[in-house]
C-alpha cells in the first residue's frame, strides 16, 4: 500500500482502482448513478432560456452529483463520523432533488411528469441507504466533539476544545531547506 515515502507505482494505482470499483458496485450507488443519468436526461429538456429554470436545472443536477459523491466520500472515509456525516449529506441532497419538482411546476417546466420517475427512483434509494447506513462499523469512529456523528452510546468527550491536539504554531513558517 502506498507510504508518504513510498513512490506510487503501478501496484497501488491496481490497488487503488479496485477500491474504487468496489464503490461502484454497491447497489446504493448504483441507483445515485441511475438516479443522476435520469435527472441530466429530464434536465436537457429545460429551456435555458427561462433564467429561473435553467438556475433550477443546474440546482437539481448539483444534489444528483452529491448523492453519489458523497457515497464515494462516505465509503473513502470508512470512519464512522466521517460516513454519517457524508449520510446526512446524501439525505438532503435527495430530499432536495424529491422537493424540487415544485419548483420545476412554478416556473412553468412542461414535463414535469417525468419528474415522478425521479422521485420513485428516490423512494427505492430510501431503502437502500437505510440499508447502506445499518451497515457503518460503529466500532471504527473519531469521537465527534459536536456529539451529532457519535455512535450510539458515545458521549461528546469532555475536553471539547477540538483544535487544541492539532494546534501547530510554526504551521505557517516557512520550511528550512535541506
Amino acid at each position: 500500500m502506498y507510504h508518504d515515502s513510498d513512490e506510487f507505482d503501478e501496484e497501488d494505482f491496481n490497488d487503488f482502482q479496485r477500491e474504487s470499483d468496489k464503490v461502484y458496485e454497491l447497489p446504493v450507488m448504483k441507483k445515485a448513478m441511475e438516479i443522476a443519468t435520469l435527472v441530466r436526461t429530464i434536465c436537457d429538456l429545460i429551456d435555458e432560456e427561462n433564467e429561473m429554470l435553467a438556475y433550477t436545472k443546474y440546482e437539481i443536477l448539483g444534489f444528483a452529483r452529491t448523492i453519489g459523491a458523497k457515497i464515494a466520500g462516505a465509503e473513502g472515509g470508512d470512519l464512522y463520523d466521517i460516513r454519517m456525516e457524508c449520510a446526512t449529506f446524501i439525505r438532503r441532497a435527495a430530499h432536495d432533488l424529491y422537493i424540487s419538482i415544485h419548483s420545476l411546476q412554478m416556473q412553468g417546466f412542461e414535463h414535469t411528469e417525468y419528474f415522478l420517475m425521479v422521485r420513485k427512483m428516490i423512494d427505492e434509494f430510501r431503502l437502500l441507504f437505510i440499508d447502506w447506513v445499518a451497515g457503518f462499523d460503529k466500532t471504527n469512529y473519531i469521537a465527534d466533539r459536536w456529539g451529532l456523528f457519535n455512535p450510539p452510546g458515545v458521549s461528546v468527550p469532555e475536553d471539547t476544545d477540538e483544535y487544541k491536539d492539532n494546534w501547530r504554531p510554526d504551521f505557517f513558517e516557512e520550511e528550512e531547506e535541506e
